[in-house]
């Protein structure tokens, strides 16, 4: 099975370390809000732009490994593609790990084909990881936001409580059949609504925070379109 190998700078209690890590799997959570308010703003959301409502909810999608990247920008096809900040699970040889990530989706491709929307664009990831377990016992606590610019100024574009995306152990379940991840595998957890609903940017921006520790993980990438013809 195909690999991608990417570095990351790992947290562990106070123990930093820098190494690679083999990525053989790389799966995207959709529908994945808590709470059936937030599942329908989301549904909302996603049927305003032409996607279909799914059938059931969660559901996983797989991409190629490759397509997942810490680059600081991203080529795309066209103009109609927008980010999405999420909670990202990573499991390597040494356990799980808590990182933050961008699915990049798309979107004129994903009113008819979303699972090949999901795999047309890059999968940005921050180079940093936190141990999950230094973050289990406040899971709920950690904030997720992201940013984009509009009209030449740097705007909020989402933040919220990984409280309204299902719990780590619910969807590494529904996924995997257990509470834990198959060694090698990426799991982006799912996000809620955008302020102002979904819409494209040069630029993209995105950061989990956790309150208790009063740290966080950041990360920005362009979005560089290319032409759709020549």
């Amino acid at each position: 099975m195909p690999a991608e190998t990417l570095t990351f700078r790992t947290l562990s209690g106070s123990a930093m370390d820098r190494r690679p890590i083999d990525l053989r799997a790389v799966v995207i959570a959709v529908w994945t809000s808590r709470d059936p308010t937030g599942r329908d703003l989301r549904v909302a959301e996603m049927e305003a732009l032409g996607i279909p409502r799914p059938p059931s909810t969660p559901q996983f999608r797989r991409i190629s490994t490759h397509r997942l990247t810490s680059a600081d920008a991203i080529e795309v096809v066209g103009a109609e593609s927008s980010g999405e900040v999420e909670v990202v699970l990573v499991r390597d040889v040494r356990g799980l790990w808590v990182g933050v990530g961008s699915d990049h989706t798309d979107r004129r491709m994903e009113r008819s084909e979303p699972h090949v929307a999901k795999q047309m664009c890059d999968k940005p990831i921050a180079p940093d990881l936190w141990a999950f377990d230094d973050v289990a016992d406040h899971w709920d606590a950690l904030i997720l936001r992201s940013w984009i610019v509009e009209h030449g100024e740097t705007r909020l574009y989402q933040e919220g409580s990984v409280a309204a995306i299902l719990p780590p152990g619910e969807l590494m379940r529904a996924f995997a059949g257990r509470e834990d991840l198959p060694e090698g595998t990426a799991l982006y957890c799912g996000t809620f609504a955008a302020i102002g609903g979904i819409r494209p940017s040069s630029r993209f921006a995105y950061e989990l925070f956790d309150p208790q520790r009063e740290r966080r993980i950041v990360h920005a990438y362009d979005v560089v379109a290319l032409p759709a013809g020549i």
